[in-house]
């Protein structure tokens, strides 16, 4: 079996197993312990396991059809798959508390025990659900413009106030679409950007299903031109072709390589690397930064597009002065941002290793639930400025 093929079907393995069993748990918590009447008990008792096989239904669909129903499953199978995941923490802390409250006064009466499971679970139920729908209604809006002004000692003073759109994690699919893409678009060039810097991750299905959906992506405008990295979802999704697709489109893809923005002594080095991950899936893919700055002159700015933020330690260590990446989704819903701390050095905005300085985009879009909780979606602008125009 392909190395690819493999990951995937480990992949869903796992990722039923996790499925099975938290919504095993749920049904614990919140079906037998609170011993509901007996109607409620067997309507959950089949409900949680429909929405259980929902979610791996709604992957599934979402990427096999672009059909209107099998839409309608995906987004839905993601709303739940947001909901249960909040559910479950809710549902969590409250059998934490449950069992505090049972040590803490040494009960042993039934009918406590019964009152304190229902009152408990009800209440991370209740939680659960308000969260999920600020979460929701977050997730649904038109990224929030950020601005972000970075200060860079070798940026020539000629290019001091040089203007980038960053885009990331668009993942364009079946729950963002090409109204969303064209929106996207004319906000874009309403910035009247220098440079337009998409950062991965722009889509979740392959060309055939998706080329209509990204069409208006050909309507960018900048200065310097549109730029695009691989993220890790363009892997699962037919990168080769998606390359010649953007490329038709217009946008020109940099796959460890690098290009001069600006002329003559105004000018700086433009680099980008495939994704951290690109070397699983052969076929000449993986990230080469030392290819990328090969022969280039020590003493010129350089600004690496990397979509892993963790791509950050090499780049200090071969003098790129900014690095743009994504990846993180700034945690997408909170609390989720601890488990991603435990993957990337950074997880949003702007930060500094060593020489490089390092800005993180929340991202634009989100992957699978249509939610964003403390991590608002984002559209970035950055103003380049030449340190000395620090005051």
């Amino acid at each position: 079996m392909h190395r690819p093929l493999l990951q995937m079907f480990l992949f869903f393995a796992i990722l039923l197993l996790i499925i099975g069993g938290s919504h095993y748990y749920l049904w614990v918590r919140l079906v037998r312990a609170t011993e509901l009447p007996r109607a409620w008990t067997i309507l959950f008792s089949v409900l949680i396991p429909c929405l259980a096989l929902l979610m791996p239904a709604g992957l599934l669909l979402g990427r096999l059809t672009d059909a209107p129903w099998a839409r309608l499953v995906a987004m839905t199978s993601y709303i739940w798959m947001g909901t249960a995941f909040l559910l479950l923490l809710g549902v969590a802390a409250g059998d934490l508390l449950h069992r505090g409250a049972l040590w803490s006064s040494a009960a042993t009466d039934p009918e406590r025990r019964l009152l304190l499971a229902r009152m408990f679970g009800g209440t991370a139920a209740v939680a659960a659900l308000a969260s999920g729908a600020v979460a929701l209604r977050s997730g649904l809006r038109a990224p929030a413009l950020f601005r972000q002004e970075i200060h860079l000692r070798r940026l020539p003073k000629g290019l001091d106030g040089l203007t980038i759109v960053q885009i990331s994690d668009l993942h364009v699919g079946p729950t963002i679409r090409r109204q969303d893409v064209a929106a996207l678009v004319q906000r874009c060039n309403d910035l009247k950007p220098d440079l337009i810097a998409i950062t991965g991750d722009l889509v979740d299905g392959d060309v055939d299903h998706l080329s209509s959906q990204v069409a208006p992506l050909a309507d960018l405008r900048a200065k310097f031109g549109v730029y695009f990295v691989t993220g890790n979802h363009e892997y699962y999704s037919g990168v080769d072709q998606w390359l010649t697709e953007l490329r038709r489109l217009g946008i020109r893809t940099l796959r460890n390589e690098r290009v001069r923005i600006g002329q003559g002594e105004n000018s700086f080095d433009l680099a980008g690397v495939d994704d951290w991950t690109a070397h699983q899936f052969g076929g000449g893919h993986g990230a080469n930064l030392p290819q990328a700055v090969a022969g280039r002159q020590a003493g010129d700015c350089l600004v690496l597009l990397a979509h892993q933020p963790k791509q950050v330690t090499e780049a200090a260590q071969l003098g790129v002065d900014l690095q743009l990446s994504g990846h993180t989704h700034g945690g997408q819903i909170w609390p989720f941002t601890f488990l991603v701390r435990l993957a990337q050095p950074y997880i949003a905005g702007l930060d500094q290793l060593g020489p490089t300085t390092i800005y993180v985009s929340r991202g634009t879009g989100y992957w699978g639930p249509p939610m964003r909780l403390a991590a608002p979606s984002e559209l970035t602008l950055l103003t380049l400025r030449h340190t000395e125009s620090l005051t």
